[in-house]
């Protein structure tokens, strides 16, 4: 608060940038929820946990879980090992996900258990095609130009 020739001026100063803002729109919250969930599902993925046949050897990355604001819906991020079968452990993982549902539950201690949902990693492959890109005939051609220029 400043005053200026008797009159009062509010919030003078710069407002820093919330959390929100910040962390890319999702607030400490969520992401802190959204790794203890990923770190439950990763206990419960390991090879022989699981019953079914699509998920009982498979080694199964999860990469992330993005939960919304209100903490009642989590989409977990996952990759199978080299990348093989994964439409198959996608399904099999959403047969399960009451199962997984459930012992998250136990797991992590939240008022509310999130409904879970799975997809696949698209990081891996988009890391894939900037490496190609990267490692092309063009940009080295342009590099070594650069170079000699």
């Amino acid at each position: 608060m400043q005053t200026l020739l008797g009159m009062t001026i509010w919030g003078s100063m710069p407002r820093r940038k919330s959390d929100e803002q910040q962390t890319g729109g999702r607030g400490q919250r969520q992401l802190r929820v959204g790794e203890e969930l990923r770190h439950a599902l990763v206990r419960l993925l390991r090879p022989g946990e699981l019953r079914d046949p699509a998920l009982f050897d498979a080694n199964v990355t999860v990469t992330e879980v993005q939960i919304s604001p209100d903490l009642r819906n989590a989409t977990a991020f996952v990759m199978p090992l080299g990348g093989a079968n994964a439409a198959d452990i996608v399904a099999g993982l959403r047969r399960s996900t009451p199962y997984l549902r459930g012992q998250v539950a136990k797991a992590v201690r939240l008022r509310h258990v999130p409904n879970l949902s799975f997809a696949l990693d698209g990081a891996f492959d988009s890391a894939d095609r900037i490496a190609a890109v990267l490692h092309s005939e063009a940009v080295a051609r342009d590099l070594q130009d650069k170079d000699d220029g």
